[in-house]
């Protein structure tokens, strides 16, 4: 059984028993950050995702069931968004490991600075947006994970709302902004790495999940539910930008208007993500590609 060592020193490659997980990290065809890649395959190798992780899955459905029950006859009730986002501060500061704690964090400012990218280089709109950069579990408990589902739905409706009063599209651009697109890491805390710390990044989000229904509306369970639909469309507003449908492919949560049902949404959330990182690396080469060719990054 192959251990994570085998990211650092390919000697210990067994061809008789190889490491998938070895292989799509030494393999380039997928855009995304050399850290971030590192840390999701180190990840899909640990002993959390073999072991934890289908137990926590199986947990984490029947859980779901129950509370779907118990919200049909209390829809209200617990309803407190501080007191999940204190529970959530909680559970990733112990019992999360720093390969999943970093992949969460860099979700935020990723997608942050993709909404910011497409606000930016679309001419004659203006769109407020409210960009979230955790650096430290103080953060997380300012309602940061239901501010994520809030941003991208009212960053679509302003958009469009724009684009419909003012009669335009949105079209490519030659000189793009890519002045905010930050090149490699987020200045976040140095991630606990305790005994304690060993929950991957799949059985983390499984473990939340229930929580999230318990303790949000069953509306704002839903829209977080459905959010991950948008992927699609955040690529079709970058693709138009960039001129090029190529980064779509990548794209897994598709077909926003034919909602999924919420109990595969640990799985899709995790898609999120990829989809996230993998449309921000390409604005990473698009920025350093430019700026070694001498192309001037407006601001």
């Amino acid at each position: 059984m192959a251990s994570k060592d085998v990211f650092s020193d390919i000697t210990t490659h067994d061809p008789l028993d190889p490491n998938p997980w070895l292989a799509l990290y030494l393999d380039d065809s997928i855009p995304i950050n050399p850290r971030t890649k590192l840390a999701l395959m180190r990840d899909n190798n640990s002993w959390s995702a073999r072991y934890l992780q289908p137990l926590i899955l199986v947990w984490s459905k029947i859980t779901m069931v129950f509370i779907y029950i118990f919200k049909y006859f209390i829809p209200r009730f617990p309803n407190s968004s501080k007191v999940l986002h204190r529970i959530l501060a909680w559970g990733l500061k112990r019992f999360v490991s720093p390969d999943a704690n970093l992949l969460i964090f860099r979700h935020f400012w990723v997608g942050s600075e993709i909404l910011e990218f497409i606000a930016k280089n679309i001419d004659q709109v203006k769109v407020d947006t409210n960009p979230l950069k955790p650096v430290d579990f103080e953060d997380v408990k300012k309602d940061l994970f239901l501010l994520h589902d809030l941003n991208l739905y009212n960053f679509v409706i302003r958009l469009n709302n724009q684009l419909i009063e003012k009669g335009i599209q949105v079209m490519p651009k030659e000189q793009l902004d890519l002045s905010f697109i930050t090149d490699d890491q987020f200045p976040h805390i140095e991630f606990p790495n305790k005994w304690t710390n060993v929950l991957d990044l799949r059985s983390a989000i499984e473990v939340f999940t229930p929580f999230y229904q318990l303790f949000l509306t069953y509306n704002d369970f839903i829209r977080a539910s459905n959010s991950l639909q948008l992927d699609e469309t955040i690529a079709i507003y970058s693709s138009k930008i960039l001129s090029s449908p190529a980064h779509i492919s990548l794209v897994n949560n598709k077909h926003p208007m034919v909602p999924a049902t919420t109990y595969n949404a640990a799985y899709r959330l995790v898609l999120h993500g990829l989809a996230a990182e993998t449309l921000h690396q390409i604005l990473v080469n698009i920025k350093k590609n430019r700026a070694e060719d001498g192309v001037i990054i407006t601001r």
